[in-house]
């Protein structure tokens, strides 16, 4: 059942509400005539992305966490706008009553034959969604891309699903913003947001046929920037002098990215996330950002400082087990001077700097082995590659570890019966008779079968193909192959972790919380979210000056190395430097005791709050104000 505090205000949201009392007397009915004939209700603002109650990357997290924030500010006049999929909206997705301006658009749409959803997206803040199923244009979608040609020059490829989905979506978008301007731009004023170049090609459209609301378009990484910077070693340096129509054929990219430009010049206020997208929108875009949006997250605070420290120990317990079942069949280390470093996100080894962190690892290596630290580093490569299955050896030692663990608890709990009953009795038992013979066998043949000659793996899974895999290359190159007298230790899990996940059996914040440090030294990064991430669940964390939250980060907190906040300098640095650089700052880290570490993890916590959308969200406020001052 909804929230009564959701429920529709009468005077702010629907003005199809507002009826009159049939007890209010005539003069005074007239008197609020003459007041609603000069006076307009509040905006309402929609908030378009094709990742809405459709997890596919890093807009997904934008929009989901910044709900509660947009909720706060406009309430029930709040609506986003994302495409029907039968399965996300199963799972996110709660239909709602067709009432009010955006209900009866919706069911206008149906009558139309384009099957659309109005409802509740059921995340924190619980916002008004609709879905819009774009399949249903498709019958007709030769003539939206021959209409966008003829318009627009952008000239569309048939045999794209991608683009052909995304047309058909922009479609469904403009009908229905053009059909809720029919009903509401009398009375209201109507603000548009689109996201990323998959929402944003409705914008053209929209203007060419003067639809009376205002636009905002953000990018949160140029499409052509992403593909450069894959292939440029010096991206940076040479951003002003490429030529952007001809890199984008090159690229086969030329309709994405004359789509995101169209958006960008077509929008009333362009937007980005931080000032090193604001310079690609310069120069491959040609145009300059009216308002810069950094990215937040809905921070959590605790009662007390101590929780999470709490959760980092029963995390850091769980990533035990694992190491446990990993590394001792081969041999063991003390856990208790053992740090659990990782990196995640997407799999574009340049661009994330998963090959300056490698490098990084093998100075490390060399430093803690020249001053015999007596610490153990396990770090994790957290990313998405095609697999075969998890490797049988891995699931093979996860399960022994685990009957391990039943074995002992039993034992466990016969040596504590027994000893107590002896105690109680007043006589000091034989030690070596309070355990069954059964058990100590069980145990002896466990341990044989446990043992194994060869080194732990440093992937978990069976790659599709092992041979040519880039991170797996570096790594054999730089000779991490987590041999006993190597300190650092290397897991390269090709999967997201998921709660299901049998090595594991943690969620991905779960996992953040049993780590000691994220590491993310990205070449090319227009925000960064795994290190906001970090800092959201009190991580210490390490970014790169060449990502946005890095570049951020350096402006709002110029001590961050003191607050466990660390920026790798990559811009105009050589490779080299900068891999020596991170090593430097990984072995002062390691060679931090216990309580220092505790220490960062207070600061991170404490800076976190600076990152929550009640703060961060007042560019998006910043941003919608300007659209409605222009439009006007």
């Amino acid at each position: 059942m909804d929230d009564p505090r959701d429920q529709t205000a009468p005077d702010q949201t629907d003005p199809e509400s507002q009826a009159e009392s049939p007890t209010r007397k005539p003069g005074r009915r007239r008197k609020a005539e003459g007041e609603a004939a000069t006076r307009r209700a509040e905006p309402l603002l929609l908030e378009v992305a094709w990742e809405v109650c459709n997890q596919l990357g890093g807009i997904y997290t934008v929009l989901r966490s910044k709900v509660p924030s947009m909720v706060s500010a406009w309430g029930s006049r709040y609506i986003l706008i994302g495409p029907y999929t039968q399965h996300a909206s199963e799972l996110e997705f709660e239909p709602a009553a067709l009432t009010g301006p955006v209900g009866h658009v919706v069911k206008q749409l149906n009558d139309q034959g384009i099957g659309a959803h109005y409802g509740r997206w059921l995340v924190t803040g619980r916002p008004h969604v609709v879905l819009l199923n774009h399949l249903d244009i498709m019958p007709r979608l030769h003539e939206v891309k021959y209409r966008i040609w003829e318009e627009h020059d952008i000239a569309l490829p048939g045999n794209d699903e991608l683009l052909n989905n995304v047309v058909a979506f922009g479609e469904a978008c403009r009908l229905f913003l053009e059909l809720l301007a029919r009903r509401e731009s009398g009375r209201r004023d109507l603000i548009a947001h689109f996201h990323e170049w998959m929402a944003g090609i409705p914008i053209p459209m929209l203007r060419r046929r003067g639809w009376p609301g205002s636009t905002v378009f953000t990018t949160h990484a140029t499409l052509l920037g992403r593909y450069l910077a894959m292939h440029d070693d010096d991206f940076y340096g040479h951003l002003p002098f490429y030529e952007p129509f001809t890199e984008a054929k090159h690229f086969n990219v030329d309709a994405q990215f004359r789509i995101e430009r169209a958006a960008a010049h077509g929008s009333h206020v362009f937007t980005t996330v931080s000032d090193l997208t604001a310079a690609e929108c310069r120069y491959l875009l040609g145009r300059n950002p009216d308002v810069l949006l950094p990215n937040g997250l809905n921070i959590q605070r605790f009662a007390a400082i101590h929780e999470f420290q709490n959760l980092h120990r029963l995390y850091k317990e769980k990533l035990h087990d694992f190491t446990i079942g990993h590394f001792y069949p081969s041999y063991s280390f003390d856990l208790d001077n053992t740090l659990y470093f990782f990196t995640s996100g997407r799999y574009e080894f340049r661009n994330k700097g998963f090959d300056l962190t490698i490098e990084a690892l093998a100075r490390l290596n060399h430093l803690m082995r020249e001053a015999k630290t007596g610490t153990t580093v396990v770090m994790f490569f957290i990313t998405r590659r095609p697999v075969k299955s998890i490797n049988v050896a891995a699931l093979s030692t996860n399960a022994m570890r685990s009957e391990f663990r039943s074995v002992t608890d039993a034992i466990r709990d016969q040596i504590g019966d027994r000893l107590f009953r002896a105690v109680a009795a007043g006589r000091i038992p034989d030690l070596n008779g309070l355990v069954d013979e059964y058990w100590l066998l069980r145990l002896r043949r466990m341990i044989h079968a446990w043992r194994r000659i060869m080194p732990p793996g440093i992937v978990t899974h069976d790659l599709a193909d092992d041979t040519n895999d880039d991170m797996l290359n570096a790594l054999r190159r730089c000779k991490l192959w987590n041999q006993q007298e190597n300190p650092v230790k290397v897991i390269y899990h090709p999967d997201f972790i998921t709660p299901s996940n049998p090595l594991f059996g943690l969620d991905y914040d779960q996992f953040v919380r049993g780590c000691h440090m994220g590491i993310f030294p990205s070449y090319y990064e227009p925000w960064g979210y795994t290190p906001l991430e970090c800092v959201a669940l009190g991580i210490p964390a390490i970014t790169s000056d060449l990502s946005g939250f890095g570049s951020y980060l350096s402006q709002v907190l110029p001590d961050h190395g003191t607050r466990g906040l660390y920026i790798i300098n990559r811009h105009q640095r050589n490779w080299y430097e900068s891999a020596d650089q991170l090593a430097h700052i990984l072995f002062q880290f390691v060679q931090m005791n216990r309580r220092q570490r505790v220490d960062l993890r207070n600061a991170v916590e404490a800076f976190s709050e600076h990152f929550d959308w009640e703060n961060l969200g007042k560019h998006y406020h910043e941003a919608h104000a300007l659209a409605l001052e222009r439009m006007r």
